[in-house]
């Protein structure tokens, strides 16, 4: 299991080569939420997500022998293009396994970072059968996309930066809002704050149609989304909660946050005017519940993630044209 030791450890292998991403704020949002907000912007990591984070954490990782004979990822995207930068890096292959109705950019980078693409069909084919068989050929080493020891341990670097720069603003208790997928990024995160920040509590937010973490949390147990399309959010869309994650939710987090998919592209829109930055959808969901989820926050300040920025120009622009 990961533990503040492997965060540390992360930490050190990614010195130099993952970006501090900063906390930034606006006045203008601070006056929508009505406190303090600080935006950890990791739309502005490589790859455009923090993905990059845990895809360098697990494959520094790896036995040089094992590293070299490549690697193998499933991904809608993000991952995808984080373990392809990552795995260009150490000179080692890189096949990502993708659903053909994934975001065009995200493929399209992807194989422009590197790595070989195959494409799949979500309704009529098998992922893991695909990935089963390229593995076994090719003596592939999978990294999964969070339920990875090495992977939330890449990921909770994120926190370790958030805890050193809240203490630097003065912030001693506040909550932490986490776009939260299968959970990679929170339970890292929340690892972290307990260690560095124990007054700062992590919170998973998710899309509406879309709330295993949070429903998971509120039942104690790992609960399943009904839906099967990737909805909007596609970044952040999982099945469930992992096995490995839940735990470290379960244990560490505060109750989950859910938005509408209109309140992610307020967010996307808002994000853009005043932080100048751009959100993909799912990573916009954490800013649309600390400023339209107000009154289910405590204290006089809020941090909140953004998690990726690889969107579509078509979904951007339909998030500016309705709210700017």
């Amino acid at each position: 299991m990961t533990d503040i030791t492997m965060i540390r450890s992360a930490a050190a292998r990614l010195a130099g080569h993952a970006r501090r991403t900063p906390l930034l704020s606006s006045p203008f949002l601070d006056d929508i939420a009505g406190r303090r907000v600080f935006v950890k912007p990791e739309c502005l990591q490589h790859t455009g997500s923090f993905k990059y984070r845990g895809a360098r954490s697990a494959i520094s990782a790896l036995d040089p022998d094992t590293r070299a004979h490549g690697v193998i990822a499933f991904s809608s995207g993000n991952h995808a293009q984080g373990v392809a930068l990552a795995a260009s890096e150490f000179g080692v292959p890189a096949v990502i396994i993708m659903p053909r109705d994934a975001p065009r950019m995200k493929i399209d980078n992807t194989r422009a970072l590197g790595a070989e693409v195959v494409l799949y069909d979500r309704a009529g084919e098998d992922r893991d059968a695909i990935g089963a068989t390229l593995s076994a050929e090719r003596g592939l080493t999978l990294i999964k996309p969070y339920d990875e020891p090495q992977v939330i341990a890449g990921q909770g670097t994120t926190g370790l930066e958030i805890a050193e720069d809240a203490a630097a603003l003065g912030i001693e208790t506040a909550d932490v809002l986490v776009c939260c997928g299968g959970g990679g990024l929170t339970s890292g995160i929340a690892l972290a704050l307990e260690a560095d920040a124990p007054g700062l509590r992590a919170r998973p937010c998710e899309p509406e149609g879309f709330d295993d973490a949070t429903r998971s949390l509120s039942h104690g147990k790992i609960m399943r989304n009904a839906q099967t399309t990737t909805g909007l959010c596609d970044a952040i869309v999982t099945p469930q909660p992992g096995e490995i994650t839940f735990p470290i939710l379960h244990r560490l987090c505060g109750p989950g946050l859910v938005v509408s998919d209109d309140e992610a592209l307020h967010a996307m829109a808002l994000a853009f005017s005043r932080l100048k930055l751009v959100a993909e959808p799912g990573g916009a969901v954490a800013l649309a519940a600390a400023l339209f989820r107000t009154d289910e926050i405590e204290g006089d300040a809020v941090i909140c993630t953004i998690s990726g920025g690889n969107v579509d120009a078509d979904v951007f622009q339909t998030a500016l044209s309705r709210f700017a």
